[in-house]
């Protein structure tokens, strides 16, 4: 690791950050993670991104604060197993991040909105795994037979969904997108990308990474 590597700020649990670090991870492509506490921001990263969401990565003066950018970014250097496809699932990326976020941070968050019904917005948020079952009846990815950028990019939603009641979504979401999950849940790949790092903001030390 230099002090020419990009910087990636990044907290460990965020669905967006994971699939950055995933993107990031495939390619190989050596960054220097700072991990982050969301409620406790370093000003070094709201300085270079007010919004205050990761991923943040930093190449040289350039700043790029969307996690699909981020994916993007990395994949353009080096794309190994071709995620960057001629199906890229721009629509049913954009559903995951719009509606079914929408209708996710109700279900898993209800006590931060008022007058939300969880179960109600569980069964929109189900829509949208239906649609994900209809095209993995026959595949074990939503491109076919390898799994490719959308895959990566929705996962961790779908994840996160799970986690907001794991008895019930075991035994009520699709089947082929319980498999599915499960898959790409055990991958090396997000193991790796899982792993724990010190807070930088207290010890000031980065992480080469992948």
């Amino acid at each position: 690791m230099t002090q020419e590597h990009p910087i990636l700020y990044s907290f460990r649990r965020c669905p967006y950050a994971m699939r950055a670090r995933m993107g990031i991870a495939i390619s190989g492509t050596p960054v220097r993670l700072r991990e982050v506490l969301l409620r406790d921001k370093p000003e070094e990263m709201i300085a270079a991104s007010p919004k205050g969401t990761v991923p943040v990565l930093i190449v040289g003066d350039n700043v790029i604060d969307e996690s699909l950018a981020v994916m993007d970014w990395a994949l353009a250097k080096n794309d190994p197993e071709g995620w960057l496809g001629p199906d890229n699932g721009a629509e049913l990326i954009a559903t995951c991040d719009g509606d079914f976020k929408h209708h996710l941070d109700r279900y898993k968050y209800a006590t931060r909105y008022d007058d939300v019904d969880p179960e109600d917005h569980r069964a929109q948020g189900v829509k949208f795994l239906e649609t994900l079952a209809a095209r993995l009846a026959d595949k074990p990815f939503l491109c076919g037979e390898k799994r490719t950028r959308v895959d990566i990019a929705i996962f961790p939603f779908i994840r996160q969904f799970r986690i907001a009641d794991m008895d019930w979504f075991d035994a009520n979401a699709p089947a082929p997108v319980r498999d599915w999950l499960a898959r790409l849940a055990s991958s090396s790949l997000f193991e790796r990308i899982m792993a724990k790092y010190p807070q930088w903001k207290e010890t000031g030390e980065e992480n080469s990474f992948p």
